[in-house]
């Protein structure tokens, strides 16, 4: 991290919007920002696949209300074409919608499954040297008894892209534990160029996924693969786990709640006060209306009901854990 590296305003937020649940995501998202943060002159782009080979179905965002919602709080809807991964690998689209944004101009992604809970012009970002999430679990790789371990594996990824393995090693964890290895969650990344980003992104994913290393031989990178190819792509550009903007995203100014039981189960109160205060207007209850997982578990009450599950202050460790008490309860929707 830059020692002076302070606030800045002059980049670009982008999200990715599609048919279904990701467009109310969307809107969510674009809600709480501009709720939230008011002082954000840059650009929200709202990336949307367009229909093609790889998708059976059109992708597009197919409500109309919601698009205009969107237009309304001042998104811009930005096309970009799936050449490599749509409907098969929907993540991919994290990955093939960076060509799309402007060419040069500092950014950061979030996914759709996020809110502003806070002032985005407030974070310390140093876009020269990219960072993504790192509230995350240990979920890949998974270590198999007589297979590679986690050095084996990772080395293998880092050789395979002539990048130096050692310098991305956190040397305060034990070998062969997981948080010792470079690993984020791709909820959110930033950088200073969406093509150079994007571009070695996608060079990296399609070589793991279609040429992958030996010692790979006892994994999966389905659903894995953009969060695989991500501390590589950090680490080659100058990046990595060390970043001051940490202490603002996944904490005061951001919440990537994933899917709504789970914010209702384990998110703060101010996070809920968030998520009911910029759905509250008419105008876009009107629209989040024609979602009824929204319906349900923000205007009918579900959410409450889901709070009421859980003791906050003794929250089961494992997510997967978390999912399973709200759906054995008949609450999760999404």
């Amino acid at each position: 991290m830059a020692p002076n590296a302070g606030p800045r305003t002059d980049f670009n937020i982008a999200i990715v919007g599609q048919s279904g649940r990701l467009s109310y995501e969307a809107l969510l998202f674009a809600a709480s920002l501009r709720h939230n943060s008011p002082g954000f002159k840059g650009r929200l782009i709202v990336a949307e696949p367009q229909p093609g080979p790889l998708w059976p179905k059109d992708p597009r965002i197919d409500a109309e209300d919601v698009r205009a919602a969107l237009i309304d709080l001042g998104a811009e809807i930005v096309p970009f074409v799936s050449e490599h991964f749509g409907a098969s690998y929907p993540y991919g689209n994290k990955i093939e919608m960076l060509a799309a944004l402007p060419a040069g101009e500092p950014f950061v992604f979030f996914d759709t499954d996020t809110l502003i809970t806070g002032d985005m012009t407030s974070v310390p970002f140093d876009f020269d040297r990219p960072s993504a999430s790192m509230r995350r679990e240990g979920t890949w790789p998974t270590i198999e008894l007589y297979g590679p371990g986690y050095t084996e594996t990772w080395k293998s990824l880092y050789d395979a892209f002539g990048l130096d393995f050692a310098s991305s090693l956190d040397l305060t964890q034990p070998d062969e534990y997981w948080e010792r290895y470079l690993y984020f969650n791709a909820g959110y990344f930033f950088g200073n160029c969406p093509h150079a980003f994007g571009a070695r992104f996608l060079e990296y994913a399609l070589r793991i996924k279609n040429d992958p290393p030996a010692a790979l031989v006892c994994q999966t990178v389905d659903p894995w693969l953009d969060q695989v190819a991500l501390p590589l792509v950090i680490h080659a550009l100058g990046g990595g786990r060390d970043s001051a903007a940490h202490a603002y995203l996944d904490g005061p100014v951001s919440c990537h709640y994933r899917v709504l039981p789970l914010l209702y189960a384990r998110e703060s109160e101010a996070v809920i006060e968030t998520l009911e205060t910029v759905t509250a207007p008419n105008k876009i209850k009107k629209v989040l209306k024609g979602y009824d997982p929204i319906k349900r578990i923000i205007y009918q009450g579900r959410g409450a009901k889901v709070r009421a599950l859980f003791d906050q202050d003794d929250m089961p460790r494992r997510e997967q854990a978390i999912r399973n008490r709200i759906k054995s309860n008949g609450f999760w929707l999404r």
